[in-house]
């Protein structure tokens, strides 16, 4: 059965950024072969609060299903809505996992892709101003251009996790709590 995680995202200076309150891991038989392949973290969730860094918490109004990849510079949180799935991506340092809590910093810049595939880059402006604030090094500028490289190439060559039928699976497999959810192997 899935486990629940904290996923807790910080800006580069170590001050919190942003906490999703209740996720569900799921296990790792669970994970498609593409998935798998990639050793690829996948978490669940379904009106999850959220706190901001401000004490504030607000409930997500959608599902979402998001993909941590070892080592990558981004993760992908996949939106499941009325008008279909929308991924929000973050480029961000690669997942850290302590315990049932993931880590990640949070490095501003975002790319969203509509249902109908096209995409947008968002947030450059609070990059450009943080790169400054927060003095990022010359690393950590390179390894945010090249995550964000090579995220842009997964979403446009439609590379996993970008399968809105895998997303759904996932979906329906963890809010039916076992193997016997619609459309899954």
């Amino acid at each position: 059965m899935t486990k629940p995680t904290v996923i807790k995202s910080f800006k580069h200076n170590g001050s919190l950024h942003r906490m999703w309150l209740e996720n569900w891991r799921l296990p790792d038989d669970w994970l498609k072969p593409e998935h798998a392949a990639e050793r690829m973290a996948v978490l669940v969730n379904n009106r999850t609060p959220i706190m901001e860094a401000d004490g504030k918490e607000w409930v997500s109004r959608v599902p979402g299903v998001s993909f941590f990849i070892p080592g990558e510079w981004y993760n992908i949180v996949a939106l499941i809505g009325e008008a279909g799935v929308r991924y929000y991506c973050n480029v961000a340092s690669p997942p850290y996992f302590s315990g049932n809590t993931l880590t990640y910093i949070d490095y501003d810049l975002d790319v969203i892709v509509q249902p109908d595939g096209s995409r947008q880059i968002v947030d450059e402006d609070e990059y450009e101003r943080h790169k400054t604030v927060y003095h990022y090094s010359g690393t950590v500028r390179r390894k945010v251009a090249d995550g964000l490289a090579r995220l842009l190439d997964r979403i446009d060559n439609r590379r996993p996790p970008f399968d809105d039928r895998a997303v759904l699976d996932y979906f329906a497999r963890w809010k039916h709590g076992d193997k016997e959810a619609p459309g899954t192997p």
